[in-house]
């Protein structure tokens, strides 16, 4: 059942992330947030927090003809009752669908509290 969660979880942020609801996105994750990316990490520590850095980004992405992603593949490495880790496949599309950036991604999916959110994210982008 928790990989189906966890699953979900991703789902959930993709969703927010799509229709920049940067309250959605924000409470689709768990706190402390952790990103590793470009070789530094950085540790985000509530939602409020996260979802203002999340709006920041809306220019770069309007900048590089963004308009929506898409979960090109998903397999889970490892479930527990708590925590899953999901290798990802992700695309960044323009609006008449053409792929412009694929990346790969590990996210870690966690229960806290009753509520399963993606915790940690590692990606090459």
């Amino acid at each position: 059942m928790s990989a189906e969660q966890a699953s979900a979880a991703v789902q959930a942020f993709i969703d927010a992330f799509n229709a920049q609801d940067h309250v959605a996105l924000a409470s689709s994750l768990n706190y402390p947030h952790v990103r590793l990316a470009r070789g530094r990490f950085v540790t985000i520590e509530s939602a409020g927090e996260f979802a203002e850095r999340s709006r920041s980004i809306e220019p770069r992405l309007a900048e590089e003809g963004w308009h929506h992603t898409v979960v090109r593949a998903l397999k889970v490495l490892h479930a527990g009752a708590d925590k899953v880790h999901i290798a990802l496949g992700i695309d960044r599309c323009r609006e008449d669908g053409e792929v412009y950036n694929q990346f790969d991604t590990l996210w870690i999916a966690t229960l806290m509290d009753g509520h399963w959110g993606i915790q940690f994210r590692s990606s090459y982008l």
